[in-house]
């Protein structure tokens, strides 16, 4: 399973990169918006770092207006992917979109139907938000293994991302359903490395260390 870092935070990305399990980034206008940064100098920084798959997402509402912004960021880097809200308008620019070649990833994704037309139309990506799901009362994680069953069923291509995910038992749990990516905030990867029997042990290997006659 593939990690990504859903962030637009150069220093995160850097860090996580250096660790070598990062393949790839997600980023929104949220993100963007955060960082205080030109759009096309901070995606063309992140592009730089990462050398997988980095998602960004247009704006515009209507799919003529989002086939030519997709156009447009599409330019900015090889790696770049598109992403695209789950709308009839969305829906429409992802079939152009992908007759012309230009990556996709459908996000905004909460029902096995919306997934189920994702891989349909050819998107590149889907990002189902199992996270938010769970903040409903409904299981975010069930309709990962839904688009799973659906995607084998029919040999879609479309590679699943779970996104908002909220705690390290969601990427464990990704992962045994078999999804393709994760893609999670920088807090929650440093979690995945994290165990206290781990810290227990490490700590009495080294007290123990010291009784070694030098």
């Amino acid at each position: 399973m593939k990690f990504f870092l859903d962030t637009a935070n150069i220093n995160e990305i850097r860090e996580a990169n250096s660790w070598g399990i990062l393949d790839g980034v997600t980023t929104n206008p949220t993100h963007i918006s955060k960082e205080g940064r030109k759009f096309r100098d901070l995606v063309e920084e992140i592009c730089s770092i990462v050398q997988g798959p980095v998602s960004v997402e247009v704006v515009s509402t209507e799919s003529e207006a989002m086939i030519k912004e997709a156009r447009e960021i599409a330019k900015i880097a090889n790696n770049i992917v598109v992403k695209i809200p789950f709308t009839v308008e969305g829906v429409k620019a992802v079939k152009v979109l992908h007759r012309e070649g230009i990556k996709t990833n459908i996000t905004l994704v909460f029902s096995p139907s919306q997934a189920l037309i994702a891989g349909k139309i050819g998107a590149n990506y889907v990002s189902p938000f199992v996270g938010r799901l769970d903040n409903i009362s409904e299981e975010g994680i069930e309709l990962v293994r839904k688009i799973k069953v659906m995607y084998s069923n029919y040999n879609f291509k479309t590679e699943i991302i779970v996104a908002a995910v909220r705690n390290p038992l969601h990427v464990i749990n990704s992962a045994l359903i078999g999804a393709d990516i994760v893609t999670m905030r920088f807090e929650i990867l440093k979690m995945l490395f994290e165990h206290p029997l781990t810290d227990i042990g490490l700590q009495q290997f080294l007290e123990d260390w010291k009784k070694v006659p030098k």
